[in-house]
């Protein structure tokens, strides 16, 4: 059995039939899948899609491109719904896109850092470009459980996050990638803090570029790192599946 840990095929944009996607998962062995808010709209989709189907779970959390508007009505969705919300995400730091102010952004992180200690939630953590401001935010906290999302960056900011005790969640991005320090890099990700991701309908893997992502394609995730690593499927699975039932609390 597999997990995709994040995705957002729950959204109206999703460009899929989200049933079908569903059943296509299931198909190809992902039994769990969390849908990923990432703003208050996206929150809110996830969480109705979730109550809809078993094995969807939902995650809540305003991205920082949204960060200018702040916390909104984040607080209270998480008191409505604190038992069906599995972490607090995704959230962060870009400065890549740098589509809000990076002092809103960092303002806004801090917020949602505190919301989710307050609710005892693990965290999805975007980060781009950032990690210089961010490592200092994160370490003014103590107990955060969580992962970097779609990581991709040195192998010393891998290490950094290891250190902390996350996650790195790892995505089709990893299957095509050009770029020799990056392939080290997830080469060198311990399967015990691996965690496998689609983040469709973007970053679709190999061999189906050029198509929507969609959760499926997990599978073929866990398979390329399977052999990357000498370590077969049944191992990655089970290992990274493990990792995300831990982290999510998931009770499939």
């Amino acid at each position: 059995m597999l997990v995709d840990t994040h995705c957002h095929i729950h959204e109206a944009s999703y460009q899929l039939n989200a049933d079908e996607v569903v059943n296509r998962a299931r198909e190809n062995g992902v039994t769990e899948i969390i849908c990923v808010g990432d703003n208050e709209q996206s929150s809110i989709e996830a969480l109705e899609f979730a109550a809809k189907h078993d094995g969807i779970y939902a995650t809540i959390g305003i991205h920082p491109h949204y960060a200018e508007g702040g916390l909104g009505g984040l607080a209270k969705l998480i008191d409505d719904n604190h038992d069906n919300i599995v972490a607090i995400g995704e959230i962060g730091l870009d400065y890549h896109h740098n589509h809000s102010p990076r002092a809103d952004q960092i303002n806004l992180l801090r917020d949602q850092i505190k919301l989710a200690l307050q609710y005892d939630l693990p965290i999805i953590f975007h980060v781009r470009e950032a990690f210089d401001d961010f490592w200092p935010i994160f370490d003014e906290f103590t107990g955060i459980r969580g992962v970097l999302h779609s990581f991709t960056d040195t192998v010393e900011n891998l290490q950094a996050g290891l250190d902390r005790g996350l996650y790195i969640g790892v995505n089709g991005y990893s299957t095509f990638t050009k770029d020799e320090a990056q392939k080290a890099m997830f080469a060198s990700i311990p399967v015990v803090k691996m965690i496998l991701e689609t983040d469709a309908p973007f970053l679709t893997p190999v061999p189906f570029r050029g198509k929507i992502n969609e959760s499926a394609y997990i599978k073929n995730i866990a398979e390329y790192h399977g052999v990357a690593r000498g370590i077969g499927f049944d191992e990655i699975s089970s290992v990274t599946t493990a990792n995300a039932r831990e982290l999510f609390n998931l009770k499939t």
